[in-house]
């Protein structure tokens, strides 16, 4: 029993994984940037770079955040992300980071221990921004005020060190330190007695300054407050207030107002106002105001009665100290009454075209003051265009003294002033209002300097394409305008008939329908006239342009399809891919987008051996020629052009594939007369369709007789005896129309140019005449015979070879 728990220790003591004792610490700045070596892991394990792949080394934490990654190529480990060490850490001593280096085959743990240094990350921040005391200005030198100090998230010399004030004041220092149950202090130490008469507040900032490299700071503003005592007595700010004052102001009106200062504050410095009565007044003309200091009119004042007036003003704070002034009030005598302005005559309205020194109106001015007050001098706002001019003693004569312009200004409102020397003097306004009356003297102006219109072609008649517009600045009949055509030139005939512009609002129409293939633009000058005396007039010219619309088909110029016989290219067997066989060229009347051209395969004998530029029209080869294409090649390429809608034209291409160019076999009169060929095979077509009809009408009086002889037929799988072949197939073949039964077999070859005719020995000869015929394609396609044969019935046979001039010279009938 007791060897048998030792086996089982053993064993569970060697399944354990290996872990090393000691672990690999490093260190590392915290914010280092992604991909930032912290140290070689294989190396300082003793492992080499190729154990941590083939091992699948990985790394294993905790928390399951990977701060790190390891590099098993080279077996360095490296940052994987921005380490923060306050976010991590907090305010810990210490930052440690520790994760397992996990590696398999065996399985073997290595704890790995990164330690995150601390950087000058962080500035100093004050909980406040800014910090307020209320001191009494009776506050005893040396007392202290607590603040609560800043705080950083840095540790170790990147924490606060030391605290300052900024700028530096004579009433307050800063003290700072460590109390004895180890929490940190700030205070402010008053230094100097405060007044708050000299200085109500102060100002200043606390600085906390770290120990970082370079150091950071924060700071908050100090405000203090100075409260106040009552220690000064309230002051005028004269000993002696001097007013003058009108004889006609009206009551309540403010004559001065008394202002009292008083250092204090609140209540201290809270200041009324009273009167104190002199001796033997009861009754006085003025009021003051207990709050303001201002000294009302309470009645009427007489300059007759009294010229002067003498006050006596107290003022007292809240605290009961006072003070006295002096209000010395002067009356003035007034002048009440205003000059008088009597118009004599006045023109209105004025032609523009009046003379300088023309009289507008004749007008007199008088006052009934005398004196200064009575002294009257007059004023014309308006110097520009008009002035006054005295005439005989009070006269004066309102005259023009520059040229006038209605259309500059249509209406003068003309302001005369008449003003007496009094003082304050007194005014009288006179307002004349001259209205201009308006002469022929400008002639029509139109909107822009030359008009550009558009119109498409093929337009409809009398279509509208624009306007001209011309303004005359006279007035009435004067600025009435029409329009009319004039050449373009004087030398030209009359203006061009398919062009019309109304006389009365200058639009303009176009009368015919134009080409643009014609004509592209047109030119004409439009008048414009007023209806004054004389008549004045301007000229515009228009410039009508044609805009192209897409009425041309292409036009091909190259390969001409007028010639007769057609012309064919020649394309050797040896061409490759790329390989130039001709150019289509093709030109279109339009202009712009509509003229530009596409070139596009529309149909091929074979689609797959040609290729067509689409801009340069280029009839190249797709791929290289090979024995399989037929000899002869038809391409119909389209032409479009790129108007909308757009409009094409066709063009029919032939290519002859040849071995040599020297040996071409092929004549001019066969391709001349392939169109022939071409009817001839439609007839054919026509035929063979009409033989197949009748093939299987046959076909099925053959199905239905063999369905009424199968009754007969008793057992085995036989279906046919040789009679019963024998018999049907010449039934099938009396039924034929071609007399001579014979198969025909014709064979054109790709590479050569010939072209070969078999023919083949009858193929049943105790069968009545048949006629039966086999096409070969030139494509490789199965051959479909069009009677049944033996394999005996297709022995190679070629004595009846022909050459394909001998087939070119063969005539069917």
């Amino acid at each position: 029993m007791a060897i048998a728990r030792q086996v089982l220790c053993l064993s569970a003591f060697l399944s354990l994984p290996h872990v090393r004792s000691q672990p690999l610490r490093y260190s590392v700045v915290e914010e280092g940037e992604s991909g930032s070596v912290v140290g070689n892991v294989a190396e300082d394990a003793g492992l080499a770079p190729a154990q941590l792949s083939a091992r699948r080394a990985r790394l294993a934490s905790e928390d399951g955040r990977q701060h790190f990654r390891l590099e098993r190529g080279t077996g360095r480990l490296l940052v994987a992300e921005r380490l923060d060490r306050e976010e991590l850490c907090g305010q810990a001593a210490t930052c440690t980071l520790p994760f397992e280096l996990v590696l398999a085959n065996p399985l073997q743990f290595l704890r790995v221990e990164v330690t995150v240094e601390d950087i000058n990350d962080h500035a100093p921040v004050f909980p406040e921004k800014q910090v307020t005391f209320t001191i009494p200005e009776t506050s005893n030198l040396g007392s202290r005020f607590q603040l609560v100090g800043a705080q950083d998230l840095d540790i170790g010399s990147n924490s606060i060190q030391a605290y300052s004030i900024s700028p530096k004041n004579e009433y307050f220092s800063v003290s700072f330190g460590i109390q004895s149950g180890g929490e940190k202090y700030i205070e402010l130490v008053l230094e100097k007695p405060l007044d708050r008469e000299e200085q109500a507040d102060i100002h200043f900032t606390v600085i906390a300054m770290d120990g970082g490299s370079p150091p950071r700071s924060g700071t908050t503003e100090i405000l203090i407050i100075v409260l106040d005592v009552n220690d000064n007595a309230p002051v005028f700010t004269q000993k002696v207030y001097i007013a003058k004052v009108l004889e006609n102001v009206p009551e309540g009106s403010v004559v001065l107002s008394v202002v009292a200062t008083d250092l204090d504050e609140g209540p201290n410095g809270d200041i009324s106002y009273q009167f104190i009565p002199a001796l033997g007044q009861s009754d006085s003309a003025f009021v003051i105001d207990p709050v303001s200091g201002e000294i009302r009119l309470s009645k009427p004042l007489d300059f007759e009665a009294t010229e002067n007036h003498e006050l006596t003003v107290q003022a007292r704070d809240g605290g009961g100290l006072s003070a006295i002034c002096k209000v010395l009030v002067e009356m003035v005598d007034v002048n009440d009454n205003a000059p008088e302005l009597v118009v004599s005559s006045f023109s209105s309205p004025l032609p523009e075209n009046a003379l300088p020194g023309t009289v507008v109106s004749l007008f007199a001015v008088r006052d009934r003051d005398s004196g200064a007050n009575g002294k009257i001098s007059c004023a014309l706002e308006d110097q520009l265009s008009f002035s006054l001019r005295p005439s005989y003693k009070n006269y004066y004569e309102l005259v023009t003294v520059s040229e006038l312009d209605r259309e500059e200004i249509a209406q003068y409102i003309l302001s005369v002033t008449a003003a007496d020397a009094g003082s304050p003097p007194l005014t009288t306004t006179q307002t004349f209002t001259v209205d201009i009356s308006d002469v022929n003297d400008n002639g029509p102006v139109f909107s822009q300097t030359s008009y550009t219109m558009y119109v498409r072609e093929n337009n409809v008649p009398t279509v509208l394409v624009g306007s001209v517009s011309a303004a005359d600045a006279d007035v009435g009949p004067n600025a009435k305008v029409t329009y009319s055509l004039l050449p373009a030139h004087r030398t030209e005939q009359p203006p061009c008939s398919c062009i019309s512009v109304n006389s009365e609002n200058g639009d303009v129409f176009v009368l015919r329908p134009l080409d643009y293939e014609q004509v592209k633009q047109i030119e004409v000058l439009v008048s414009a006239s007023d209806a004054g005396s004389p008549a004045l007039s301007a000229n515009v010219t228009v410039r009508l342009v044609v805009v192209d619309e897409n009425d041309n088909a292409p036009l091909v110029l190259y390969p001409s399809q007028d010639s007769n016989p057609p012309s064919s290219e020649l394309v050797p067997m040896s061409g490759e891919a790329g390989y130039l066989v001709t150019k289509v060229v093709a030109v279109d009347a339009d202009s712009g987008q509509n003229s530009w051209l596409s070139y596009h395969l529309l149909r091929a004998t074979d689609p797959g051996l040609f290729v067509v530029g689409a801009q340069s029209g280029e009839v190249r080869l797709r791929r290289p020629v090979t024995e399989r294409d037929a000899v002869k090649q038809k391409l119909v390429v389209l032409v479009r052009d790129n108007g909308q809608p757009p409009l094409s034209a066709t063009v029919s291409l032939s290519a002859l594939l040849l071995s040599d160019f020297s040996d071409v076999r092929l004549p001019h009169s066969s391709l001349a007369t392939e169109d022939e060929g071409d009817s001839l095979t439609m007839y054919l077509i026509i035929s063979l369709v009409f033989v197949s009809l009748l093939f299987l009408t046959s076909m099925a009086a053959f199905i239905a007789r063999k369905v009424c002889m199968r009754r007969e037929i008793k057992g085995g799988h036989v279906l046919y005896g040789a009679g019963t072949l024998r018999g049907g197939l010449a039934d099938v073949a009396a039924a034929g129309t071609l007399p001579h039964p014979y198969c025909y077999e014709i064979s054109l070859t790709t590479g050569s140019g010939n072209s070969e005719f078999k023919f083949l020995k009858p193929i049943l000869p105790s069968l009545p005449p048949q006629h039966c015929t086999m096409g070969r394609g030139t494509d490789g396609e199965q051959d479909f015979p069009s009677c049944p044969i033996t394999m005996e019935d297709v022995a190679p046979d070629n004595t009846g070879i022909l050459s394909a001039e001998q087939f070119n010279n063969l005539s069917f009938k």
